[in-house]
């Protein structure tokens, strides 16, 4: 144990605490990936190993429903690599705020989805690792959860996405990105991300949008801190 314990683990323990709304949201919509991707011809065993190594709720649902349009798995492998591109970004930023080699920082960068991310980020351009660590573990467990609830009992419940509950995600993304909003730098990033990604989601195959915005949003970022 190291003379920063005392204080990390309850930075962690906190940091759980904060997530446990977004890990409540992600059982649900977990759910609603099971009964999606059993929904799709995706074997069982094969939808909880995409939660379990995979961790990302959009890339997985990209991939769903080109399977379930009868897309192949290629086409469905590329269009969960290019919703999830957003984490190059992502981790370039967070990278010098891990500790160790390039091989510890990898498997430390594991634990990042999108509101854990958001809630270890500083605001001055650090990230705080325990509560990346924190925050993204209770949301991994219930992600993981959620889809074996909704591989195994599917069919003896109702769609999360057919009572609305899809919309739980999309609010709190709002959330976390008002929350990042503290500058004009930054409004005119989020600003310039959101138009590219409309246009080419309405225009471009799925997940272009999204690479798009990301390489904008990386851009500004980089330029703003200059």
């Amino acid at each position: 144990m190291n003379a920063s314990s005392p204080r990390s683990s309850p930075t962690a323990r906190r940091a759980a605490r904060d997530a446990i709304p977004f890990a409540a949201a992600g059982f649900v919509l977990a759910i609603s990936f099971g009964i999606s991707a059993r929904a799709a011809g995706v074997p069982g065993l094969a939808a909880i190993a995409m939660s379990a190594f995979v961790y990302a709720g959009s890339a997985q649902f990209a991939a769903v429903a080109i399977l379930g349009q009868g897309g192949s798995v290629v086409a469905a492998v590329v269009a969960a690599a290019l919703m999830n591109a957003r984490y190059i970004a992502m981790g370039v930023a967070l990278g010098p705020s891990l500790k160790g080699g390039r091989l510890r920082r990898a498997l430390e960068g594991q634990a990042v989805v999108d509101a854990s991310w958001a809630l270890a980020n500083r605001g001055d351009g650090r990230f705080d690792r325990h509560t990346l660590f924190g925050s993204s573990a209770p949301q991994y467990v219930t992600w993981l959860a959620g889809t074996i609830v909704g591989v195994v009992a599917g069919g003896a419940l109702p769609d999360p996405e057919a009572l609305g509950v899809d919309a739980i995600f999309p609010a709190f993304f709002l959330a976390l990105l008002l929350g990042e909003l503290s500058t004009a730098e930054a409004g005119a990033v989020a600003a310039g991300g959101a138009i590219v990604a409309v246009a080419l989601g309405l225009l471009a195959p799925a997940g272009v949008g999204i690479l798009a915005a990301s390489a904008v949003a990386f851009v500004g970022a980089i330029g703003a801190r200059r």
